[in-house]
């Protein structure tokens, strides 16, 4: 039975109120970053959740790492210093967590020393594929298996369709894998008005360690002058109907699928939410329940 996660976001009131769905979890996804502090000397350093987190760790569950900011598709001078402390400091939570593998999204998530908020698209090209290889060579050196994830863009530096090339190219070494985040395929079907079945039949889901499923929401009429409503990434909703459906299509087109990880963000969580959430779970393990049969 392929093994189900949740993620475990930084803040008391999510963890509370997702007790009973974080115990039910076969495993545990983190961002690294949520983990550390930044210590006066400059040094990253553990934080209250990393305490938190690393007793977890003790009981007999495993832990997957899923981060922002390593900054896959740049290669600045100056962002070379922040990059070796930021791989120093996964090192030292392998040691302490046993990462079974470590993704990071696939884009700019610092662009000339600059840290921007989100990861911004990159060009879809062969020379920017390379230096993504390299980030995931330098990553494979501290755990193992390594992996990009397909990103949510508002804007795209090429055909949004073309991503899936691009992707295979990012993890075509041996070690490199694909988690393939189904809510961001829909995210960007969506938007830019792409079939989400053709984007997934460009890639090759051999390559395919994890699965993401998760909701979002609509933007606001009145954030944009045209009026257009936007999907957005939030993890802030029910996962949709199509994203149940893709599951059912793609896992077992997925031979080397380790793990299928629910994901909810901080902030979103309200008692009312916690049925709905524990509801998924269930429907989740069904879901792969059915693949295995098939």
């Amino acid at each position: 039975m392929i093994p189900v996660g949740f993620t475990l976001q930084p803040e008391p009131a999510f963890l509370e109120r997702c007790h009973a769905i974080i115990a039910a979890a076969d495993y545990w996804e983190v961002a690294p970053e949520t983990l550390w502090r930044q210590g006066s000397d400059g040094r990253l350093e553990p934080n209250g959740f990393h305490r938190q987190f690393a007793a977890m760790a003790r009981r007999g569950r495993f832990f997957v790492a899923h981060g922002v900011g390593l900054s896959m598709g740049t290669a600045a001078a100056a962002d070379a210093g922040r990059r070796r402390k930021w791989l120093a400091r996964v090192r030292a939570d392998h040691s302490t967590f046993g990462f079974r593998w470590y993704t990071d999204h696939l884009g700019a998530s610092s662009v000339d020393g600059l840290a921007m908020t989100l990861p911004l698209p990159l060009p879809m090209t062969g020379a920017v594929a390379r230096v993504v290889r390299r980030r995931l060579a330098q990553m494979q050196r501290v755990v193992g298996d390594v992996g990009v994830e397909n990103n949510v863009a508002y804007f795209t530096l090429g055909d949004p369709l073309d991503e899936a090339r691009f992707l295979m190219d990012c993890v075509r070494a041996r070690g490199s894998h694909l988690l393939l985040d189904l809510h961001n395929v829909y995210t960007m079907a969506q938007n830019f008005g792409f079939d989400a079945a053709e984007y997934l039949r460009r890639l090759d889901l051999a390559k395919v360690i994890e699965l993401h499923v998760s909701g979002g929401s609509d933007s606001s009429p009145a954030w944009l002058p045209s009026g257009r409503v936007m999907r957005l990434d939030g993890h802030d909703g029910a996962v949709p109907e199509m994203v149940w459906r893709m599951l059912e299509a793609v896992a077992p087109r997925c031979p080397n699928l380790r793990g299928v990880t629910l994901e909810r963000m901080e902030g979103t969580v309200e008692e009312g939410d916690v049925p709905l959430l524990a509801a998924e779970m269930t429907r989740l393990r069904a879901t792969l329940q059915r693949r295995r049969r098939a």
